[in-house]
């Protein structure tokens, strides 16, 4: 943006109601207008010229920093195992129960090991104290394992040279056999709780170490194991990784077959409910169509009807016509532009017995049984029911083919019950079960919940499978029709 400088005529008094900058407030010189302000300079002289290099490093050392210097030593105990692993869950209650500190034991057992090895590897006598220190800070790191991870290898990186100088007339240089597990040990453990990038800069700074340490002091050793313990600890810490790496991908995996689960179950709802608003649509529009209809026509049935009642009428069918193209402009949102609407009328129960003829011939052993005052149902309630056996006779010859079935249609006082439930596929079949996706029991839920009714879905004793639907219908007295 240009840069404005207020300004004052010297040649113009500066009188009792204006001031010298609201008369020049907006003067700007031809000059200011073809200079641009600079960009301001971030942060740090040089900032901007530092090369990609520079800018790497400097990233490569603020990851070292957040790994291993910052609060090394913080509080982060071992949580304890899971027990829903496909191994695990197998063992006794007992069993399972203490499988949760495996890993404890697994660090208590590396710790011990390193115990003995420190105290009873050097040129120090077992019993005496100084071998007995020495096998304490070979198995103190490894121990902080299990609460201060990071911490842990400060401590064996630490214990290494004094283990070195208690056991002064030592053959192993810079890790005495003790140390030599510790360290190992720890940077195992260390590289499994943390992740792919703390094992490389541990293994680094023991590259360090280990360099420094013969170049410096290994003079009088005979023998330098500094080779021994990267080549060692690279491939031990090449596998966490790759551990690492793959576990990583597993949980991404399920996270994604998760998401895609979800949105798979998602998409089937909206389909489903797309579906009932079509079929509704026609059972609706019917009722509508004859309301309308109806209304037009009462007032020729009636010899010279009021005009009130003229009136009545013809609001009636004016609103019945609105809400008739009110309804089909809604439809029309949710309806595929390749739908056609069905030239047949809906099915009810009535058209049960036809199904079930062709259920048959599809190799289902079908039964019916209607228990109950057999009568008419609101049309909605019907196409539901009817819909829902549909479904549940499908599943059957889907799931368990050659099976028997059996489809019970009950009308009670407050609405209609139907239970379909089918045996066992019998053991010895040619015809192999075709897994489905799933969206046979999402729609049956959804259109029971569309009439607030209730549905279980579930095994049957036998081994089959059974649905219970239970679809309410009001009942209408004399009085209030």
């Amino acid at each position: 943006m240009a840069r404005v400088v207020p300004e004052t005529d010297a040649r113009e008094p500066v009188s009792a109601g204006t001031t010298a900058l609201t008369r020049s407030a907006y003067r700007v010189s031809v000059t200011e207008t073809t200079h641009q302000q600079p960009p301001a300079a971030p942060r740090g002289a040089g900032a901007g010229t530092r090369s990609p290099e520079y800018q790497a490093a400097r990233s490569t050392l603020r990851g070292l920093r957040q790994d291993l210097f910052r609060d090394p030593f913080a509080y982060r105990p071992l949580p304890p195992r899971r027990t829903d692993g496909p191994f695990v869950r197998r063992l006794p209650g007992r069993l399972r129960s203490a499988a949760q500190h495996l890993p404890h034991a697994v660090v208590g057992v590396l710790a011990l090991i390193a115990l003995c090895a420190g105290a009873v590897g050097g040129d120090l006598p077992g019993g005496d104290v100084p071998a007995l220190l020495t096998g304490v800070l070979c198995a103190l790191p490894v121990l902080a394992t299990l609460v201060r991870p990071v911490g842990a290898f400060w401590l064996s990186l630490t214990a290494t040279p004094v283990v070195a100088i208690i056991n002064g007339g030592g053959w192993d240089w810079p890790w005495m056999p003790g140390a030599f597990i510790c360290h190992l040990a720890v940077l195992v453990v260390v590289a499994l709780r943390t992740r792919p990038r703390t094992a490389a800069w541990m293994w680094v700074l023991t590259a360090a170490y280990a360099f420094l340490s013969d170049v410096f002091f290994g003079g009088s050793y005979y023998y330098t194991n500094s080779g021994p313990m990267m080549v060692t600890s690279a491939f031990a810490l090449l596998v966490v990784c790759l551990w690492h790496v793959r576990r990583t991908a597993q949980q991404e995996v399920t996270a994604q077959q998760t998401v895609t689960a979800h949105e798979r179950s998602r998409r089937t709802l909206l389909e489903e409910r797309t579906t009932i608003a079509r079929e509704l649509h026609d059972v609706v529009a019917h009722h509508m169509s004859v309301v309308a209809i109806q209304a037009e026509a009462a007032p020729y049935r009636v010899e010279n009807p009021p005009p009130e009642l003229e009136r009545a009428f013809a609001t009636i069918r004016e609103n019945a016509v609105a809400a008739l193209t009110e309804l089909r402009r809604i439809l029309g949102v949710v309806r595929a532009e390749d739908y056609e609407a069905p030239d047949a009328p809906q099915p009810t129960l009535a058209d049960l017995d036809a199904l079930l003829v062709n259920v048959r011939d599809a190799g289902l052993e079908v039964e019916k049984v209607v228990t109950g005052a057999v009568r008419e149902l609101p049309q909605g309630v019907e196409l539901s029911a009817y819909r829902i056996v549909q479904e549940a006779l499908s599943n059957s010859l889907r799931h368990a083919p050659g099976a028997s079935a059996r489809v019970e249609i009950g009308y009670v006082l407050g609405g209609l019950g139907v239970r379909v439930v089918n045996g066992p596929a019998p053991a010895p079949n040619l015809v192999k079960p075709s897994p489905g996706a799933g969206h046979g029991i999402t729609g049956m839920r959804e259109r029971v919940t569309m009439l607030n009714g209730e549905m279980t879905a579930g095994p049957a004793d036998d081994g089959g499978y059974e649905v219970a639907v239970f679809l309410p219908v009001a009942t209408v007295n004399e009085g209030d029709a």
